[in-house]
């Protein structure tokens, strides 16, 4: 046996110590007992059997000691084992042998030899004194004497004890065994009661004495809280130290290696325990999934350090405790092979955690045979349906359309054949060649418009018929009174810009992308109003910068860089905001669950917050240990009393919790605010340059950067959309003037209508706001941003074509005639487009988020104004400026008139055709190119592939908004989103939140919800249990944390230092705790003022383990208020105080309580719907299982809740748009043939568009949802003019296509195409990325889809299967169809 010589020497103090510690001498000496308290020197154990001796012995003050002589009865004395280890104790340290005189009656201790000169000898009298009076106390007999020589010996075999009672403790207090065998003892009644009440295994002799029993209990008390929810889990623990520690075969199996030998007595160093691998095997395999809620993890991850098997469970059991560290005082050297002859192993029964008889729940052992039946749902199958083509692998939906394609493809052209050949056997030759002589001539522009227009000649419908006389009265009456028409419209718009008084803009996210009536909105509100808000987080993140060669990030874990990290501590703490006069400093506002100290999530918590313990405690060895053991070190327990999950090896990610009021206001959120503020500008004027000096990355961000960089945004784009509209306004006045002769262009040009033309717009916005701003709809900064260049872009089309048609018209007619004709022309195809804009703008009212819903409100009614402002102001201004033209003013400068002579040669500059390069283009080359027959079915086939392929894909959009999107590029933020997703481990908080719990005795609610022993298999948190098993399908990452596991263990009996009362029945704390323990002491008296608790129940005061109606309304309020610490980790403070709403618990329901899990790290946006998804079938199918109201909540769950049916959400709203567009064709045009076309051609531009969004990777989302609806609306304008145009030409198909072309191609290409080409191209400057995304990439998109199918696929369509003319001679009406209507 192994002896160590220098061990334990300060248990008792260095001799020098002792020095000058005399008695009186060697003469007589007479004291009372608290004289030789006071007297004696003493060690804490000691002190302690001092004090029972004297407390048993019921001294009073006037007894008095002789210290000379002292008769003890030697039956007592001889024949009790501790009295051995005494006697051998006190024979090794005085070595006189003589002055022990065993007598028949009784024992004399003298100083005959040695006088009390000397404080070792008071010191071994005080304590024969005490020993032998607590012997006669014990009354226990024995038939056994150890001699001296026995404690070095070894003796392995039955009812033998390795090591016996207790002999000496640690600086710490850690008591230690005595190294000396001795037989198994026969304790007393009391005794025998106490060890069969923890260890039932064990009856008859023991090898532990009362002192040794109330040691383990109250070290096994510490685990029994973690693992009293599996009982067999427990009952296998509490084997494994029972027989460690009173077995009667002790010697069997344990052997005593090392001894630690001090100046008063020997104790145990080190020991072998010999463990048979079926027993560790058990052991393990019973409590490796029961769970500890309070931190969402496994027990085995505190009491075993996580361990993976048995031998790495016994290997953390059996490492000796350094000092002040919980563990074993000694070191155990567990081992699955006797070495020495004699010895065995340590087999007792195990227990399986599948045993019926001490049943664990499914969470607590999934392999049990009850919960065979309720296997974790398998993971999702993606993209199931494929098919194999060779070695590639299609998508059926890819598949499908492919042969879709090609039977329409060929069904086309095989109708085109068919119907080819038949026209040219059923119409003679001599019929077509007027045909062909019509085709051959060159039409000019004018002539077109001189014959379509007229009433005599074209038949209308009645609704076109009744739009073409209003215009041309109206188009008089405003031409003859521009002023009247302008003021009055003036007036109108005016009056609506008074709202703008009432102008408020919204910035919170909250109410911008959350509506009032979703589910999640009314879950939150439900969460915060009977729980409590989700607090505010403030976050740094401190990374390494990545390698330029390998592109890796070394270790974040250094001494310099955990140096600067309390340097950042340091200026964080002391830095102070002023809110409303007061001083805001981080500890008035942070979120202190357990007491005075904020819940910091740092690594610095390893340190206690305190850079003096850095090196005291280890330094980086000391974090390095601590992301090992957080759970089971308690140098590693935070300054909040709280283990804390470490931070990756490549970053430092700093949280700090601040308290959030409900609603998001009063007087703590507005202290929060100005904090974070002031927290923003300190990281961005000194700690980023700290930082990056290291070569280290800091990205930072608080709970309201969100909406304080949105407001910012409202600004970072005002020059970019400056120089939009300016470009825009420049283009609309060179598209609107002449510039055929440079001499002329002071007078041609448009510049000034131009001007109009915008100031009609802005005020047209103007107007709009101040309409919904007077009813109290508050405005969004996109609004005022991105409206105005809608508008704009919408509205110059009708000034480009009103204008346009005005110059169309014949100069012999006087102005009155032009304007009445050119409205009367263009009219009915501007009200068609305006109203199709107005309604499909209108549609998107009906999206669920309100920034969207009121994006498109306010966008419907200002192009309604629009286009009213444009048919009264604009051409009322129109009139104007053809007036100044016709007296040769000067543009700008209308009070300048130019004399005629000197521009003679251009009289006839307002009747210039409109872009005549354009519009020869259009008319001999365009048109004739689409003529021929093989280029339209070249056009046909290409458009439908591209169709197709983008139905294809847009199975590939994902739904969502990435935050980097909405915020400006140059944003803090950008850097901190980035650096999330790759950093976190664990995704956001996930709370399963339970309405009307009912804990009455006469419910089941309770085993319907609870995980421990007796619960329900299928209860809600056994199934969050299994489906944490699959959390790629589930989302869920770990158990979830239970208030009432907890509460139920706390209350349990086998928890004995949970809940416990005083005698007069109040609640009675942890040992550990005040009043029984005083913080400032070293270790606790077990004497103190709580010596007289006792647990609240007994096994006979519970129902089946269950509290009854009144224990449970009773108890909760103490579970919720006790302190979770060593003796008792349940503790609800803190963990749960804000899990359960008290507010009418007492009619036994409970009207609201969560229990709480995480998410998965949550990467993509997809990936926060699809958790939100499978949270929600989760709850749902739960549920409806129990009958119990049940709904999963997290703080971005009404955010991500539009995204859940945004598919449908779209498709709905797309399908009212196109059907509203379709029913305005109807009504005006009273053609389906010719609705349907242009519904086809709409149909065909928003499935194109969707396909470029999936190639851009666009998300689909409520701006890209609105961006889709008004896009119908946009693209009436591209398909709508031509036509109308091709309805109203006369000829056949081809020709009136051509026509078509000729007469609106030049307008749609150059008002409509460039106009919104020129101002979307400037977007893609901008800052905010959401304006590259959304507006610059998808209307560019919108725009040269629109251009290619309104004058590619349109004209190709309609040229061959167009609806008949409109043009009619009447002389054919009345004697035979036209020859157009037979080819028709």
């Amino acid at each position: 046996m192994k002896v160590s010589k220098d061990k334990g020497r300060s248990h008792h103090g260095s001799p020098s110590a002792w020095e000058g510690c005399n008695l009186g001498g060697s003469g007589p000496l007479n004291l009372s007992p608290a004289q030789l308290e006071a007297r004696v020197c003493m060690d804490s154990t000691h002190r302690r059997f001092w004090l029972q001796w004297r407390t048993a012995r019921n001294l009073n003050p006037g007894f008095v000691f002789d210290s000379f002589t002292l008769q003890l009865n030697s039956a007592q004395l001889l024949a009790n084992p501790s009295s051995h280890h005494f006697l051998a104790f006190l024979r090794e340290n005085t070595e006189e042998d003589d002055d022990f005189l065993g007598e028949k009656h009784g024992v004399l201790v003298s100083s005959s030899r040695r006088p009390f000169a000397s404080c070792y000898h008071n010191y071994y009298l005080f304590q024969v004194l005490i020993f032998a009076s607590l012997l006669g106390a014990e009354k226990t007999d024995s038939q056994f004497l150890l001699f001296p020589n026995a404690t070095s010996g070894e003796r392995h075999s039955p009812e033998y004890c390795a090591m016996y009672d207790i002999c000496g403790e640690r600086s710490d207090g850690k008591v230690l065994n005595c190294p000396y065998g001795t037989p198994a003892v026969k304790p007393d009644e009391f005794l025998s009661a106490k060890i069969q009440s923890l260890c039932p295994m064990i009856s008859g002799n023991v090898c532990c004495t009362e002192a040794q029993f109330d040691t383990l209990r109250a070290q096994v008390q510490q685990a029994i809280p973690f693992l009293v929810g599996c009982p067999a889990c427990l009952r296998n623990f509490l084997n494994l130290f029972c027989e460690l520690s009173c077995s009667p075969n002790q010697s069997l199996f344990i052997n005593v290696t090392s001894i630690a030998k001090g100046n008063c007595s020997s104790t145990v160093d080190g020991i072998d325990f010999y463990v048979s691998d079926a027993f560790g095997e058990g052991l393990y395999n019973s409590c490796k999934d029961v769970k500890f809620g309070t931190m969402n993890t496994r027990a085995i991850q505190f009491i075993g350090a996580g361990a993976r098997n048995f031998k790495e469970w016994f290997a953390f059991i059996g490492q000796q405790a350094d000092l002040g560290m919980p563990g074993s005082p000694y070191a155990i050297n567990f081992k699955s092979r006797p070495e020495s002859s004699g010895m065995e192993l340590m087999n007792v029964s195990i227990y399986s955690c599948g045993d019926t008889s001490l049943g664990c729940s499914c969470g607590d052992c999934p392999s049990s045979p009850v919960c065979s039946d309720y296997e974790p749902p398998s993971p999702q199958q993606k993209d199931a349906c494929s098919i194999s083509l060779g070695s590639v692998k299609v998508k059926c939906i890819e598949f499908s359309l492919a042969i879709l394609y090609i039977v329409l493809v060929s069904a086309f052209f095989g109708w085109g054949l068919f119907h080819r050949t038949r026209e040219r056997r059923r119409i003679p030759a001599s019929n077509m060649k007027p045909l062909l002589n019509f085709e051959d001539e060159k039409l000019t522009t004018l002539k077109v418009h001189e014959m379509v227009p007229q009433e005599t000649n074209v038949q209308l419908s009645a609704v076109q018929g009744y739009m073409s006389s209003f215009y041309r009265q109206y188009g008089t009456w405003v031409a003859k009174n521009p002023s009247l028409v302008l003021c009055m419209s003036l007036a109108v718009v005016l009056i609506l810009c008074l709202g703008l008084i009432r102008f408020k803009v919204e910035t919170r996210p909250e109410k911008l992308w959350v509506g009032p009536g979703s589910r999640a909105a009314e879950e939150k509100n439900f969460f915060d109003s009977h729980l409590a808000p989700f607090y505010r987080i403030e976050q740094l993140i401190l990374a390494t910068m990545p390698d330029i060669k390998s592109g890796k990030s070394s270790s974040i874990v250094s001494d310099d860089n955990i140096q600067l990290l309390f340097e950042i501590q340091k200026k964080v703490d002391g830095l102070r905001a002023n809110y409303s006069g007061s001083v805001v400093s981080l500890t008035d506002i942070c979120l202190k669950p357990m007491g005075q100290d904020c819940a910091t999530q740092s690594v610095l918590q390893y340190f206690k917050m305190d850079p003096e313990n850095y090196y005291g405690y280890g330094g980086v060895q000391h974090v390095e240990y601590c992301f090992q053991h957080y759970t089971s070190a308690d140098t590693c327990m935070s300054a909040f009393k709280a283990p804390l999950d470490p931070s990756t090896a490549s970053a430092f990610i700093v949280t700090y919790p601040v308290n959030n009021a409900i609603g998001g206001a009063g007087n703590e959120n507005g202290k929060a605010v100005a904090w974070e503020k002031a927290f923003v500008q300190l990281v961005k004027d000194e700690l980023l340059s700290m930082v990056q000096s290291r070569n280290l990355t800091l990205s930072f961000s608080s709970e309201s950067s969100i909406e304080e960089e949105l407001k910012r945004e409202s600004t970072a784009d005002v020059i970019t959309i400056s120089i939009s509209y300016l470009v825009m306004f420049a283009y609309i006045s060179i598209t609107l003037g002449d510039v055929s002769r440079l001499s002329s262009f002071y007078v041609s040009s448009k510049v000034l209508l131009g001007l109009s033309g915008v100031i009609v717009v802005m005020l047209s916005v103007l107007g709009s706001v101040g309409f919904f701003s007077a009813i109290g709809v508050k405005s969004t900064l996109i609004i005022m941003e991105v409206i105005p260049f809608l508008v704009l872009a919408v509205g110059v089309d009708n000034m480009c074509i009103l204008v346009h048609a005005v110059k169309r018209q014949s100069l012999d007619l006087p102005l009155e005639g032009r304007i009445s004709n050119a409205l009367v022309e263009v009219g009915p195809s501007i009200t068609l487009a305006s109203l199709s804009e107005v309604l499909a703008f209108a549609v998107g009212s009906f999206i669920p988020m309100p920034a969207c819903r009121v994006f498109s409100m306010f966008a419907a009614l200002a192009v309604l104004l629009d286009f009213l402002l444009q048919v009264t102001a604009f051409v009322a201004l129109i009139v104007f400026d053809f007036m100044r033209a016709e007296d040769n003013r000067i543009d700008c400068f209308p009070c300048i008139k130019i004399p005629s002579s000197s521009v003679e040669s251009d009289e006839g500059i307002n009747q210039r055709k409109p872009g005549g390069l354009l519009a020869w283009y259009m008319q001999e080359v365009h048109a004739p190119i689409l003529g021929i027959w093989g280029v339209k079915i070249f056009v046909i086939a290409a458009f439908f592939a591209f169709t197709l392929a983008s139905i294809a894909l847009c199975t590939r959009i994902e739904p969502g908004l990435e935050q980097q999107i909405v915020l400006p590029r140059d944003s803090y933020l950008q850097g901190y989103f980035n650096n999330v997703s790759e950093y976190l481990r664990i995704g956001p908080p996930l709370y399963f939140v339970v309405k009307d719990y009912n804990y009455s005795s006469d419910s089941r609610h309770t085993n319907q919800l609870c995980s421990i022993n007796q619960c329900d298999s299928n209860s809600l948190l056994n199934e969050i249990s299994r489906a944490s098993l699959v959390p790629e399908s589930s989302y869920i990452a770990k158990p979830a944390a239970s208030w009432l596991d907890d509460f139920l263990v706390w209350m349990s009996p086998e928890a004995f230092g949970c809940c416990r009362k005083f005698v007069n029945g109040s609640y009675c704390p942890p040992d550990d705790q005040p009043p029984c323990c005083s913080p400032d002491e070293g270790y606790c008296d077990l004497g103190g003022v709580c010596k007289d608790c006792t647990t609240c129940f007994r096994h006979s005061d519970l129902n089946s383990g269950r509290p009854s109606t009144e224990q449970f309304r009773e108890k909760l309020p103490w579970f919720l208020n006790a302190l979770p610490s060593a003796d008792c980790a349940k503790g609800g403070h803190g963990a749960y105080t804000s899990s359960v709403d008290l507010n009418g618990y007492e009619s036994s329901v409970i009207q609201a309580s969560e229990f709480r899990t995480y998410h998965t790290p949550l990467n993509k946006q997809v990936d926060y719907v699809n958790s939100m998804r499978a949270a929600r079938e989760f709850s749902s199918r739960v549920s409806d299982a129990l009958k119990i109201q049940i709904f999963p909540y997290s703080v971005f769950y009404m955010f991500f809740e539009q995204y859940l049916d945004i598919w449908r959400t779209a498709l709905i709203n797309i399908a009212i748009a196109l059907g509203a567009v379709f029913i305005v064709c109807l009504v005006i045009t009273s053609s389906v043939w010719s609705s349907a076309i242009i519904l086809l051609v709409l149909a065909m531009i928003i499935v194109d568009l969707m396909g470029v969004m999936a190639c851009l990777d666009i998300q689909l989302n409520a701006v890209s949802v609105v961006n889709l609806i008004m896009s119908i609306g946009i693209a009436v304008e591209f398909c709508v003019h031509i036509s109308h145009a091709f309805s109203v030409s006369q000829g056949d198909r081809n020709q009136r296509a051509k026509l078509a072309l000729g007469t609106m191609g030049a307008s749609v290409f150059s008002g409509i195409t460039l106009t919104k080409l020129v101002g979307v191209i400037v977007l893609c400057f901008s800052k905010s990325e959401i304006f590259v995304v959304y507006y610059f990439q998808m209307y560019l998109a919108l725009v040269l889809i629109g251009f290619l199918h309104g004058l590619v696929f349109l004209p190709v369509i309609l040229s061959m299967i167009g609806p008949p003319s409109m043009h009619v001679p009447i002389k054919q009406q009345e004697d035979e169809p036209s020859s157009s209507a037979l080819l028709g």
